[in-house]
């Protein structure tokens, strides 16, 4: 792991040689490039730095401390030895969930779909809730949103919506939130004061680049038809909606949020080619989905990974076993304590596999 840190350590040393140079401001795109890998690799020296330090404090505790003989010095010693080496034992950990391989779809944007389950009129209400749920998480880290699709009730609720969410390291922290989510609670319209459950599924796609997938036109077939819902005047009066079947596969996408009907094939277009990826990444990327499946789940819709329990108040992850209180705060989009929770327990469980595979060879 340390012969790992020092080339780390380096690569850091040669980029901000580089970045000092006239030469490197001239290239927009290699400038780029090389910011950001300055940016993932400081944290990462840092603890490092912090971790050599920690070693000499602990050396230079006990060389001191054997020397020593006045008691009261050589406790207080000991008490510096103690600290350096429960810090170094803290990095020594951080640094091994630092070395970890990074998903690379981490930095991505995302394809986010929402579909009310089991419950009729109360599931599509809690399909919109989980929408402005996550446009509220989203809102509070600077992200961005954009409808491309929804089909809504009549209530204000939605039956299924299409979002994306663009901004930094986007799927590093929604990939978890694929699955089922559950609510509990009375209905407005249940006049018995009985407690309802009703689902949504949740799905959470990285987004793809032109480069991951190639689409063959003849392999889909094109249909425009009149977008519905509010709008401006162009929405209902003009075949502007555009529903692409790729055939090979069966997907069926759909846009109709854009102005005109070119746009909205583009943007068909691009949903497609993520859940082509989508499905390309679950092929190829088992060893994944193996971890996911043991730990914080598969990603599938059809697993129940969260309840909104509105009684009593509470959310519970049921993959992790974590519950909040704070329900409210939830479903404004107060998110971080499960995601934090999510990633942590994904973190622990790819170094417990590492590490038992080095102590397998």
């Amino acid at each position: 792991m340390f012969e790992k840190m020092e080339s780390t350590a380096m690569r850091l040393r040669e980029i901000l040689n580089e970045l000092s140079r006239p030469e490197t401001a001239e290239d927009p795109q290699r400038l780029q490039s090389l910011m950001k890998e300055q940016a993932d690799l400081t944290p990462v020296v840092e603890t490092y730095e912090s971790w050599k330090r920690c070693c000499r404090d602990e050396e230079d505790a006990l060389e001191m401390m054997e020397g020593e003989s006045d008691a009261d010095m050589k406790e207080l010693l000991r008490e510096e030895y103690k600290t350096a080496r429960e810090k170094k034992t803290t990095l020594e950990e951080q640094l091994k969930i630092m070395l970890l391989p990074r998903d690379i779809n981490d930095e991505r944007n995302v394809l986010v779909e929402i579909r009310a389950g089991a419950g009729g009129d109360e599931a599509a209400l809690f399909a919109s809730e989980l929408y402005r749920l996550y446009v509220k998480y989203a809102e509070s880290r600077g992200w961005q949103c954009d409808m491309i699709s929804v089909s809504e009730n009549g209530l204000g609720g939605f039956k299924e919506c299409t979002f994306s969410i663009n901004g930094r390291g986007v799927y590093a922290r929604l990939k978890f939130e694929s699955g089922t989510h559950r609510v509990q609670r009375v209905p407005e319209t249940e006049s018995g004061g009985r407690i309802h459950t009703s689902t949504a599924t949740v799905a959470i796609m990285p987004e793809a680049m032109e480069a991951d997938v190639t689409i063959d036109p003849k392999d889909c077939r094109i249909d425009v038809f009149r977008s519905s819902g509010a709008g401006g005047q162009h929405i209902n009066k003009t075949s502007s909606a555009v529903r692409i079947t790729h055939i090979p596969t069966g997907i069926v996408v759909s846009c109709q949020n854009e102005r005109s009907q070119f746009q909205n094939k583009d943007k068909a277009f691009e949903i497609l080619r993520t859940k082509l990826y989508e499905l390309q990444q679950e092929k190829l990327d088992t060893e994944r989905a193996d971890l996911r499946r043991s730990q914080v789940g598969t990603g599938d819709r059809s697993e129940k990974i969260r309840t909104y329990n509105f009684p009593q108040g509470r959310v519970t992850d049921h993959r992790i076993k974590l519950t909040s209180h704070n329900l409210t705060g939830v479903l404004n989009g107060e998110l971080d304590e499960f995601i934090d929770a999510l990633t942590a327990a994904d973190q622990m469980a790819r170094l417990t596999k590492a590490e038992n595979e080095e102590a397998s060879l």
